[in-house]
């Protein structure tokens, strides 16, 4: 199977547009995608003036700190990607060599769960927000250097209480999943 071939312009274009779509594509998956070399995407990349993936990562990250009312940009484990108060989020986490324990390379369990905590309390449409319960499960080992993309879902809001179900995965394999009841202290004082 043959790729189309493209003009530079329009390889650029869709380029510029794929970007738009998936801010997240990796220099690597754009040359597949068009058929053509790294280096080639790097040189449209900067043409068009779109940063490396890292600084883009960074901008979206720092875009969804200043949606979350709950918690302040420093108390955000990991870089959060995506957000939408009250239904959901996404946040990655590079792990390294001092997170994890030094004799196995597994990376050590409370980064995971933090990771999971702060997205939870993030998501929710909440002032001041605590974890009242969590029922976690880590499922297989994680290595240092793997990249953590955690995924948070708001199932139920009653009265002060949140359920936020966090699963975390490494190269789509989940590897921890948590179920949080979050308590709202605002509605709990009345405020």
């Amino acid at each position: 199977m043959s790729r189309p071939s493209y003009t530079k312009k329009e390889r650029q274009a869709i380029l510029s547009e794929k970007l738009k779509e998936d801010p997240f594509l990796t220099d690597e998956e754009l040359s597949e995608l068009f058929g053509v070399s790294i280096p080639t995407i790097r040189l449209d990349r900067l043409e068009l003036g779109i940063p490396e993936l890292r600084e883009r990562i960074k901008n979206v990250a720092e875009k969804n700190h200043r949606k979350v009312k709950s918690l302040k940009s420093k108390d955000i484990v990991g870089e959060l990607i995506d957000i939408k108060l009250g239904y959901g989020g996404i946040s990655i986490l590079e792990t390294n060599k001092d997170m994890a324990f030094e004799r196995t390379k597994i990376i050590q369990g409370h980064y995971i769960y933090s990771l999971a905590e702060s997205l939870a309390i993030a998501v929710i449409d909440a002032r001041v927000a605590l974890v009242g319960v969590a029922n976690i499960k880590y499922k297989i080992p994680v290595y240092s250097g793997s990249k953590l993309v955690a995924k948070a879902e708001v199932k139920k809001v009653k009265d002060n209480k949140y359920i936020v179900w966090v699963k975390i995965s490494v190269k789509q394999v989940e590897i921890f999943r948590g179920k949080f009841i979050l308590v709202s202290l605002e509605k709990l004082r009345g405020s």
